[in-house]
């Protein structure tokens, strides 16, 4: 049995994972919760309406080696856990709308959420789904909404910031796993931004009040009486809501955000790209398969169409991530693609390096494919071509890999700037490395510059 790093925080139950499957172990704390769902049906009707995910009471503790007093709940297995700096606008929009319509249904069945983490969503295909039953809690006449500020800095504020400013918030949510300090953004917003009301109040506001409450520190802090009436509590739900539908994606040009249109492919060199893809999925009939240089999934869904139960796609370029994204919803896929810098892959981090697992340790994939991929590493980030062929191999025991020559019209773009200081970047060497971990199974040249995708096994 595996505890979830992650769920230390939580007096109220732990998480372990036992033989592929997800336990969830309630606690004395938890109890009067479970008694909370349990009495008027709601477990059963929030898994219904698809805002949580699948959970059942264990009955039979000895089948897996619990203790029979235990109270322990099993939960759906998510296929491929994400965090929110991994996510597209679209995606970190998704999640908070789900948010708000879980707890808008909370309140009317005289429940309340008692915090407000991103990390609390997760994605089932491109559906946006919660997996923390025991943040649900009885409503209590007059309470303040105690997850305001975390889903302020969780959702909204790094949802304004690429909305208002055009910047990104994935690299900042990384680097602080709370998301984005309404002071800092108070502080990049100008006062035309701050002219909209629910900038106004939900940023400056909010940034006012957190201010004198420092500057009073010296003051004994009361607690306040609970007089904030549930429809009030409805009606800034409901706000927030509509003002998080109305924002739009601030999106700057990128480099790669219409390459399934606009690429060095002539069409029967396309043909015999999705040839290979179709072969090796249909032959195969991977259940996890992970698509490296996804862009906007093209090559995803093709998988998903030739006998792939689930794809996880990840590229660098946010455009195309929240181009997939909105087409995998659309057509309701189990595609989920995310943004990911193969040259610094997210790591584990958070409390002990523990908390939030990397990307290599999430991983566990069935196959991969790499299509116009390796030469991204090792020609434009300078990665020797060998550890960039022992990294693809390591995310799974099969897969296809692109190998892209010098001659090739893309990589003659990427050697102007540097000149051809790449001596080992050859097809024989690509071959010779692929081998050093595994073996080559097939190989078909794609394009007359040499194009060649090479199917492995580790």
């Amino acid at each position: 049995m595996i505890e979830e790093r992650g769920s230390f925080r939580d007096p109220a139950g732990k998480i372990f994972y036992l033989n592929k499957k997800v336990f969830r172990k309630i606690s004395a704390d938890g109890q009067e919760r479970i008694n909370f769902l349990s009495k008027n049906n709601l477990l059963k009707e929030s898994i219904d309406k698809k805002f949580l995910i699948p959970t059942k009471k264990i009955t039979d503790n000895h089948e897996y080696n619990f203790s029979k007093d235990d109270v322990i709940f099993e939960h759906e297995r998510i296929p491929y856990i994400s965090y929110p700096y991994e996510w597209s606008f679209s995606q970190l929009k998704s999640a908070a709308l789900h948010h708000l319509n879980f707890h808008l249904f909370l309140l009317e069945n005289n429940a309340t959420l008692i915090d407000a983490s991103a990390y609390n969503i997760q994605f089932l295909g491109a559906k946006p789904i919660f997996i923390d039953f025991l943040s649900i809690k009885e409503y209590e006449e007059g309470e303040f909404w105690n997850g305001h500020k975390q889903f302020c800095e969780n959702f909204l504020n790094p949802l304004i910031l690429k909305s208002k400013k055009g910047i990104s918030f994935n690299n900042w949510f990384k680097g602080n796993l709370e998301g984005i300090h309404t002071s800092d953004l108070n502080s990049l917003l100008s006062i035309f931004d701050k002219f909209s009301y629910n900038i106004f109040v939900q940023v400056y506001l909010l940034n006012k009040l957190d201010e004198n409450a420092k500057s009073k520190k010296d003051l004994k802090i009361k607690k306040n009486k609970k007089n904030f009436p549930k429809k009030n509590f409805i009606a800034m739900l409901f706000q927030l809501k509509k003002f998080i539908f109305s924002l739009k994606d601030k999106k700057k040009i990128t480099i790669w955000d219409d390459y399934s249109q606009n690429n060095t492919y002539k069409n029967d060199e396309e043909i015999k790209k999705i040839q290979c893809v179709e072969k090796f999925c249909n032959y195969n009939k991977f259940q996890k398969l992970a698509d490296i240089g996804c862009n906007n999934g093209l090559y995803s869904q093709l998988a998903l169409k030739n006998n792939c139960k689930y794809v996880v796609g990840f590229d660098f370029d946010i455009n195309a991530i929240d181009q997939a994204f909105q087409k995998s919803y659309s057509n309701n896929l189990n595609f989920l693609p995310l943004f990911f810098d193969a040259s610094n892959p997210s790591s584990n981090i958070g409390w002990s390096e523990s908390e939030r697992a990397g990307f290599i340790k999430r991983g566990k994939f069935d196959a991969i494919i790499a299509l116009a991929f390796e030469h991204h590493l090792a020609i434009a980030k300078n990665i020797p071509l060998e550890e960039v062929i022992n990294w693809l191999m390591r995310l799974a025991p099969k897969g296809l890999i692109e190998f892209v020559p010098k001659n090739d019209e893309t990589v003659q773009k990427m050697l102007e700037l540097k000149g051809d200081i790449f001596k080992d970047y050859n097809i024989d060497n690509f071959e010779k490395f692929i081998k050093k971990n595994g073996k080559i199974l097939d190989k078909s040249t794609i394009s007359a510059s040499g194009r060649t995708i090479y199917e492995y096994q580790r």
